[in-house]
């Protein structure tokens, strides 16, 4: 018992604890054409500045990856949250907005752009639209893990060093157990792939090939 006389909460402290499906979501970060495909926004307009292409192929991999882990954590009975971005300026900060150059078009409300890349949500899943990288800012994501229990993310997505890591040091300050499927997350920015990848081991939590998780999810 703690002093207030309530009892002290839980520790999950292995992974094969932390991701039981009873408790566990599946988090899909802005797996969309615009970040993604290779005729995309991002893409034509790193195109147009000389900047890094898009690792299509890369996306493309990943993508199928989503697909087989979804599926696997949908037969085990578990939540699958698909973050959407929405950029449309009307939404963003003036921060944001100052910070893409003044260049709208990435993500556009209603567009192809802004639809889901190979990878669709199924009824069952929960989509949650944000409007900056992490998505629990400003959003209901967090009310809606509450309501059903949630207490670890499994994450997957783009970008690796943006908005997947974005949203899970979030989820983490708000408690959540955090596991990341390496093979499920990239960028075009390898390095700080790389990078988050290995903050997430030291700091806020696990990080495993979707093969190794599978089966954990099935196991429990």
């Amino acid at each position: 018992m703690t002093q207030s006389g309530t009892a002290a909460p839980l520790v999950l402290r292995t992974v094969e604890e932390q991701v039981r499906p009873a408790h566990a979501a599946l988090v899909i970060v802005d797996l969309q054409n615009d970040f993604c495909a290779e005729d995309g926004f991002l893409n034509r307009a790193r195109a147009a500045s000389g900047g890094p292409p898009v690792r299509a192929n890369d996306n493309v991999r990943v993508a199928d990856n989503i697909d087989v882990l979804a599926a696997g954590a949908r037969t085990a009975g578990m939540l699958a949250v698909w973050l959407r971005s929405i950029y449309d300026f009307k939404y963003l900060a003036p921060a944001h907005i100052a910070k893409r150059g003044g260049r709208e078009g990435l993500c556009m409300e209603g567009t192809w752009g802004a639809d889901f890349f190979r990878v669709k949500p199924r009824p069952e899943d929960l989509v949650v639209t944000k409007h900056t990288f992490s998505g629990f800012h400003d959003t209901d994501l967090h009310r809606e893990l509450q309501s059903r229990g949630v207490r670890t993310l499994i994450m997957t997505g783009v970008a690796t060093n943006v908005s997947v890591d974005s949203t899970l040091r979030e989820g983490f300050f708000l408690g959540y157990y955090i596991v990341v499927a390496e093979d499920c997350v990239t960028s075009s920015n390898r390095a700080a792939h790389e990078g988050t990848l290995s903050t997430v081991k030291v700091n806020f939590g696990t990080v495993l090939p979707s093969q190794t998780l599978m089966p954990l999810l099935q196991a429990t």
